[in-house]
């Protein structure tokens, strides 16, 4: 995977296809360019997607955070995205967002609107932002230490790759006979990669993501993001509050909403075929 320098610091992506029509991808919190490695050999070849990884994630650089977890901001990541198009003189492209990769796209539409075309969102945190819930540091503390609690954790981010009664506390999360052996070997290789996040990741992001959630700063701008939206939402996501996408979808001007109803937190790994498509749909013209 490439790496190339983006403002201050080294940003890794991973390149699929070629040509004008451009889409940047930007994954979730916890994440790197691998949550798109079943759907990328899905898309055309006429369609250049580059999967990048966050600072702190993946093979980018991965500075110390600040105390107050300032450079692993919402908009500090929007501003290496926007620093990577730069640097690979990209003047203007669509954007695709899977969770927090949501706001951290909403951050980059305020920031430079002229730069974009459409917007594709899966299952986003909104610019609403998230509060911090009750034991959710302990949790992640708990995540970054065991390799076996990260992987119970990210389980329920993908919930129809397992057996529903396993995803209970306590118990480890048993594969689904229907989950495909390039599902599991592709989660396995998500979860083992958990294992080298800055904890400017593992607790600068629900740190960052509730001072959004207060300030309520982005989610003043929605009327004035006028680019096209189409939002993805699986109803069993239990990471991202349904009301949560209902709100945005309602208060930005121009943004269709779609529902799913048995898929999870992640269609691009639970049903990397059907995202596949949708996604292909959505930008297969400018």
């Amino acid at each position: 995977m490439p790496r190339v320098k983006a403002g201050d610091l080294a940003i890794n992506y991973i390149e699929h296809g070629a040509g004008d029509n451009v889409v940047l991808a930007v994954h979730g919190n916890l994440g790197c360019a691998d949550w798109l490695g079943l759907v990328l050999p899905l898309l055309p070849s006429t369609i250049r997607v580059i999967a990048a990884e966050w600072r702190g994630c993946g093979d980018s650089d991965k500075p110390p955070p600040a105390s107050d977890y300032s450079n692993y901001s919402m908009a500090t990541h929007a501003g290496d995205m926007l620093n990577l198009l730069d640097a690979l003189g990209i003047k203007r492209c669509h954007l695709y967002g899977h969770s927090t990769g949501g706001i951290i796209c909403s951050h980059m539409l305020t920031e430079q609107p002229g730069c974009f075309g459409k917007v594709l969102m899966l299952d986003p945190v909104t610019p609403l932002g998230l509060q911090l819930a009750p034991g959710q540091i302990d949790v992640l503390t708990q995540m970054k230490a065991d390799r076996d609690t990260a992987f119970a954790g990210l389980a329920s981010a993908a919930p129809t790759l397992f057996r529903p009664e396993t995803l209970v506390a306590g118990q480890r999360p048993q594969f689904a006979g229907t989950t495909s052996t390039a599902q599991r070997e592709l989660f396995g290789r998500i979860v083992e990669r958990t294992r080298g996040l800055s904890d400017g990741i593992w607790f600068g992001t629900p740190h960052n993501l509730a001072f959004e959630w207060e300030s309520k700063a982005l989610a003043a701008q929605m009327p004035r993001m006028r680019h096209k939206h189409l939002v993805l939402y699986g109803k069993l996501d239990s990471w991202i509050p349904r009301e949560h996408v209902d709100e945005m979808s309602k208060r930005l001007p121009n943004c269709k909403l779609e529902v799913f109803p048995y898929i999870g937190h992640s269609m691009n790994l639970e049903v990397p075929l059907l995202f596949a498509r949708l996604f292909t749909d959505y930008f297969r013209t400018a």
